[in-house]
C-alpha cells in the first residue's frame, strides 16, 4: 500500500477531473495566481522526511511568536466557492473520503478516517476540515504582514498539505496550538504531521519558535 502522504496528494488531481465537468476547482498552486507569498519553498504535496528535516532548518527561528492584535477568521476568506453550490470544504471531504456520495458537488455521505486519532467518521457532519497550520498560528508567524488575498490562498490551499479531513473533537482539542503544546494522539501519524507542517511553513516562509522546532525534530525523528 503506499504512504498515505502519496495518496492524498495524488488524489486532488482525480477530483480536478471529476468536477470540472460541474464545479471550477479553486487552484493554489500558482503563489503569482492566488495571492500566496511568492517563494522558493517546496511547491507540491508533501514532501520526504529528508526533505522537511532540512526544510525545518532553514526556518527563521523567534524568540516568541508574535502578537495575535488584530487578528480575525475573517481575514482568511475560507471554503472558497469552486462553482455550482460547491467550496473547497467539499472538495476536501471528496479526496479524503472513501465511497463518497455526493448531491451536486455537495458531498453528503460517505467513510472518514480521522488521522490525527484514527477514528472512523460515517457522515460529513462529522467532520472537521483541519488547517494543518491553523489560521491564528499563521498570523502569529508571519500572516499578519499578507495581503488578505495572500490569506485567501493560505486558508483554501489544496496544493500544499493545508488541509485534512479530520474528527471534529481532535481538530477542537488541537485548535491554533503548534506541535510543541499539541501532536496527534495517534502516535504514529507524528512523522507525517510534521513533515506536513513543515512542508506548509517552508513554502509560506512562516516563522517557529526553537520549542516548536525542537518539538517537530522529535516528531520527524519517529519517521
Amino acid at each position: 500500500m503506499p504512504p498515505r502522504n502519496a495518496v492524498r496528494w495524488f488524489l486532488p488531481f482525480l477530483i480536478t477531473a471529476s468536477l470540472t465537468a460541474g464545479c471550477e476547482v479553486v487552484d493554489a498552486g500558482d503563489p503569482g495566481s492566488t495571492g500566496a507569498p511568492a517563494t522558493g519553498g517546496t511547491n507540491s504535496g508533501s514532501g520526504s522526511s529528508k526533505d522537511a528535516e532540512a526544510q525545518l532548518g532553514k526556518l527563521t527561528v523567534v524568540a516568541k511568536t508574535g502578537s495575535m492584535a488584530g487578528y480575525s477568521r475573517e481575514k482568511f476568506p475560507h471554503w472558497k466557492s469552486t462553482g455550482k453550490n460547491c467550496d473547497v470544504r467539499d472538495s476536501v471531504l471528496e479526496r479524503d473520503g472513501t465511497k463518497v456520495k455526493k448531491s451536486g458537488c455537495n458531498v453528503v455521505a460517505g467513510s472518514w478516517k480521522s488521522i490525527y486519532d484514527d477514528k472512523t467518521l460515517t457522515a460529513p457532519a462529522q467532520v472537521d476540515i483541519d488547517h494543518m497550520v491553523p489560521l491564528a498560528n499563521a498570523w502569529r508567524s508571519g500572516a499578519d504582514k499578507w495581503t488578505t488575498d495572500q490569506r485567501e490562498g493560505f486558508a483554501n490551499d489544496l496544493d500544499r498539505p493545508q488541509l485534512v479531513a479530520v474528527s471534529a473533537g481532535s481538530n477542537r482539542s488541537k485548535g491554533d496550538q503548534d506541535p510543541s503544546t499539541w501532536k496527534p494522539p495517534a502516535k504514529d501519524e507524528w512523522c507525517a504531521y510534521a513533515t506536513d507542517w513543515v512542508t506548509v511553513k517552508s513554502y509560506y516562509k512562516l516563522t517557529v519558535t526553537q520549542k516548536e522546532k525542537d518539538a517537530l525534530k522529535d516528531m520527524l525523528g519517529t519517521c
